[in-house]
C-alpha cells in the first residue's frame, strides 16, 4: 500500500469548492449571420456572484458582449473574472516544478528539492526522495547539525516552511485540475450593492451554426392563378454547452455587421531594443602618402532611347391514382409572432422550445397562403426546354428569408406529388418570385439571332457626307407549348440599345418579358435598336484643298484614289443611297452630291488622259531635242523643224491638261459648295 504523504495546504487548493448554480437560459435569438443571443435569468444571493461555464472558443465573443440586468437599485458590476488562457503555463510560471512533477509523489518531491520542509518533526531542506522498501518515502533533509535521513510513513505529513511558495504550488495543483477541461472556461460575474435576494439576466452573444429555413410550398395546378401554401420549417443546433429547456426561441434573418476579436489572447506589444551604449571605439586610417590627382571623367553617353421530366410524370402518375383521397397537407404549427424593423426580420416561435446541448431541431415557423401563378421561364435562350416555375407574391407583411423549398402539386395528377426543388431568395413583403423547381420537356424552343445597320439620315459638311446609322440587333424565339395554355417569361440580357419589345421588369437577371401562349406554336421577336454615324469624306484630307493641287506635282495614277472623283467614294455613296429609306432626311441632298461626283469623275478621267497625253508629247519633244543636238549638215535642219513641231505639240498637250484639270477643280468647287 501506498503511504499518503501529503502537503496539506496543497491538499486543501486541489478540494476546490462546489460551483455555484448556472443562471438557466430563458430565450435564445439564432440569426442567420452565425450568431445566437443567448439570455440566462434567475434569483440571486445578495453576495452571490453570477458564474457561467462556457466553451473557450466563445469567451472572446462573451467579453466583448457581455450584458448584465440587476433588480437591486443600487447595484453594481465589479468585474469579470476567469482563468488565464494558458492555465498551466501561467500557474507554473516561476515555480521550480512543472505539470509532470505531479505524475507521482517522489517526482514531486524531488522538483522541490532544496526547500525547507517539517518532516517526522524534523525541520531541514529537502534532499534526496525515494519509494522506500516497506511502504513511505525516504526522505534526506539537511539540517543545521547535517544530514538526517528518515522514513515517512503512511498519514504522515510534510509540511513546506514557505507558506507563500505552499499557496502558489495549491493554486498550480487547481489550474492543473482544471486545465483537463481544456475546452471550457469558468467565468464569474461579480456583483455588489445588493440587500436582499433579488432577479438577475446575462444577456451574451456568441458564434453558432446559423439556422437554416427550408420551405414546403404547395402550388396550384397549371390552368389559372390561385394561392399556394407556403410553410416554413427551421433547422437549429445547440452547440452552447447549455441546454436550452423550454426557451423562448426566435430566428432572426438580417444582415448584421459582426466582428470577432481576440480579446482572451494575451497580446504583447512589441518593443525597439535600445543597445548598451559604450564608448566609441577609435580607428585611424594608416597614411599611405600622396598620389597623382585623377582625370577630369570621360563625357558621358547619351541614354538610349525606349521607344427532368420522365421522373416527374412517374410522380404525376402516382398522384392521380391518389388525388381523389389525398388529404389536405397538416397545419405546421400555430403562426409564429413576427417582428419586423429596418433590415431584420425575427420569428418568435408561439411555444418554448427544448433542445439539449449538443441535439439538432427541425421546428415549424410559418404557414401561410401566398398568391401564385404557375408560368413556363426561360432563362437560356439556347434550351430545348423551357423551365416550370411559379410565380408568388409575398403577402405576409414581412421579410421571408433564402432557403429551399421543397414543391408539391395541389391539384389534379399533381395532387400530393413531388415536383421538384427550388431556390427562393429573401422576398421583401409585396415583392414577387420566380422560383423554377423542374424542366417541361413537352414544351420545345429554338432560336436564332441576326444583326444589321442600315442608313437612315444623311448630313454633310465641307467635303465630308455624315451617315446616320441604325443598328438592329433581333434574337427570335419559336416556341412550341403543343396545346399548352399560359404564361410565359422570358429573361433577355442586356445590350446597346433601346429594346423594341415591351419589358415586364428588370433586375440581376437583365430583361423580362411576359407572353400568353393559346396552346399554338408562336414565335417571339426581341429587337434592340441603337443608333450610330459614320462620316465619308470626299478626298483624302492628307492631299490638302483640291482647289491648291497643281496637276504637275502630283501623280494622277497613283493618286488618282484619294481625289474627289477618284474610285471608292463614289461606288460607296451609291451603295448607301441604294439602302437608303425613299423618305430619308437628307436623301436628295446625297443624290446631289452624288452627282456631282459623278461628274468629277468623267472630268477626272478626262483630265488624266490629258495629262497622259501631255506626257507623251513631252517626251517625244524631248527626243526630238536630243535628236536636233546630235545632228550636223541637212541632216540637223530636219531635226530641228521637227524639235518646232514636238514643241508646238507638247505646248498644246499641256494646255489641254490644263484646261481638262481646271475643269475638274471648278466641279470639285461645286462639290464643296453643295457639301459645305
Amino acid at each position: 500500500m501506498r503511504c499518503n504523504v501529503t502537503l496539506p495546504l496543497l491538499l486543501a487548493a486541489l478540494i476546490a469548492p462546489a460551483a455555484a448554480d448556472e443562471l438557466p437560459v430563458r430565450s435564445v435569438v439564432l440569426s442567420n449571420a452565425g450568431l445566437a443571443q443567448v439570455e440566462r435569468g434567475g434569483t440571486l444571493a445578495p453576495d452571490a456572484p453570477v458564474t457561467l461555464r462556457v466553451p473557450t472558443e466563445d469567451v472572446d465573443d462573451i467579453l466583448k458582449t457581455l450584458l448584465l440586468r440587476d433588480a437591486a437599485p443600487n447595484a453594481r458590476v465589479e468585474g469579470v473574472r476567469l482563468p488565464a488562457q494558458d492555465l498551466a503555463a501561467e500557474a507554473f510560471r516561476g515555480l521550480p516544478l512543472s505539470p509532470g512533477d505531479f505524475d507521482s509523489r517522489v517526482a514531486l518531491l524531488s522538483a522541490l528539492r532544496g526547500q525547507a520542509v517539517e518532516a517526522a518533526g524534523v525541520a531541514g531542506r529537502l534532499g534526496e526522495a525515494a519509494e522506500a522498501e516497506g511502504g513511505g518515502v525516504r526522505l534526506s533533509l539537511v539540517t543545521p547539525q547535517g544530514l538526517r535521513l528518515l522514513v515517512v510513513r503512511e498519514g504522515d505529513e510534510i509540511r513546506l516552511t514557505d507558506t507563500t511558495l505552499a499557496a502558489r504550488i495549491g493554486r498550480a495543483a487547481e489550474a492543473l485540475a482544471a486545465a483537463r477541461a481544456e475546452g471550457s472556461r469558468t467565468m464569474e460575474i461579480r456583483l455588489s450593492g445588493a440587500t436582499a435576494p433579488r432577479a438577475v439576466g446575462v444577456t451574451t452573444v456568441t458564434a453558432a451554426p446559423l439556422w437554416k429555413p427550408s420551405w414546403r410550398l404547395i402550388v396550384p395546378g397549371t390552368e389559372a392563378a390561385g394561392e399556394a401554401r407556403l410553410q416554413g420549417w427551421a433547422v437549429v443546433e445547440n452547440r452552447s454547452g447549455a441546454d436550452w429547456d423550454g426557451v423562448r426561441l426566435s430566428l432572426v434573418s438580417g444582415n448584421p455587421a459582426s466582428y470577432a476579436q481576440p480579446l482572451y489572447t494575451p497580446i504583447l506589444v512589441g518593443r525597439p531594443v535600445l543597445p548598451v551604449r559604450g564608448a566609441e571605439q577609435v580607428r585611424v586610417a594608416a597614411d599611405t602618402g600622396g598620389r597623382p590627382p585623377p582625370p577630369p571623367p570621360p563625357m558621358a553617353a547619351p541614354a538610349p532611347m525606349t521607344t427532368q421530366r420522365s421522373l416527374q410524370g412517374i410522380m404525376e402518375q402516382a398522384g392521380a391514382a391518389r388525388a381523389a383521397a389525398a388529404p389536405p397537407p397538416v397545419a405546421a404549427a400555430p403562426p409564429a409572432i413576427t417582428a419586423s424593423s429596418a433590415g431584420r426580420v425575427a420569428f418568435t416561435l408561439p411555444s418554448p422550445a427544448t433542445v439539449r446541448a449538443g441535439e439538432t431541431a427541425n421546428l415549424p415557423f410559418l404557414d401561410a397562403g401566398v398568391p401564385a401563378e404557375r408560368a413556363w421561364w426561360v432563362q437560356d435562350l439556347s434550351a430545348r426546354n423551357p423551365l416550370s416555375a411559379v410565380r408568388l407574391r409575398n403577402t405576409t407583411g414581412h421579410v421571408l428569408p433564402d432557403g429551399l423549398a421543397a414543391v408539391y402539386g395541389a391539384a389534379g395528377a399533381e395532387a400530393g406529388a413531388w415536383l421538384g426543388d427550388a431556390e427562393i431568395r429573401a422576398v421583401a413583403p409585396g415583392e414577387q418570385r420566380l422560383v423554377a423547381f423542374a424542366r417541361d420537356r413537352d414544351v420545345q424552343m429554338s432560336s436564332a439571332s441576326s444583326s444589321g445597320e442600315v442608313p437612315v439620315r444623311i448630313d454633310t459638311r465641307r467635303g465630308v457626307v455624315v451617315v446616320g446609322t441604325l443598328r438592329r440587333e433581333e434574337t427570335a424565339l419559336a416556341i412550341d407549348p403543343r396545346g399548352a395554355k399560359g404564361l410565359l417569361l422570358v429573361d433577355l440580357a442586356r445590350r446597346a440599345g433601346t429594346p423594341q419589345f415591351a419589358v415586364a421588369a428588370e433586375g440581376d437577371f437583365g430583361l423580362r418579358h411576359e407572353a400568353r401562349l393559346d396552346g399554338t406554336a408562336a414565335t417571339l421577336r426581341f429587337v434592340w435598336e441603337r443608333e450610330g454615324r459614320s462620316e465619308i469624306p470626299l478626298w483624302d484630307p492628307g492631299l490638302g484643298d483640291p482647289m491648291l493641287l497643281a496637276w504637275r506635282n502630283i501623280d494622277i495614277e497613283r493618286e488618282q484614289r484619294r481625289l474627289p472623283g477618284g474610285p471608292g467614294t463614289l461606288e460607296t455613296l451609291r451603295t448607301i443611297l441604294e439602302r437608303l429609306p425613299a423618305t430619308a432626311p437628307g436623301r436628295a441632298k446625297l443624290e446631289q452630291v452624288i452627282g456631282g461626283m459623278a461628274e468629277a469623275r468623267r472630268l477626272l478621267d478626262a483630265a488624266s488622259t490629258a495629262i497622259r497625253a501631255y506626257a507623251a508629247a513631252d517626251a517625244a519633244l524631248g527626243r526630238a531635242r536630243t535628236a536636233a543636238d546630235d545632228r550636223t549638215g541637212p541632216e540637223r535642219e530636219e531635226a530641228r523643224r521637227r524639235l518646232n513641231a514636238a514643241s508646238q505639240a507638247a505646248e498644246r498637250a499641256g494646255a489641254a491638261a490644263d484646261a481638262a484639270w481646271e475643269a475638274w477643280q471648278r466641279q470639285v468647287q461645286q462639290v464643296m459648295a453643295a457639301t459645305g
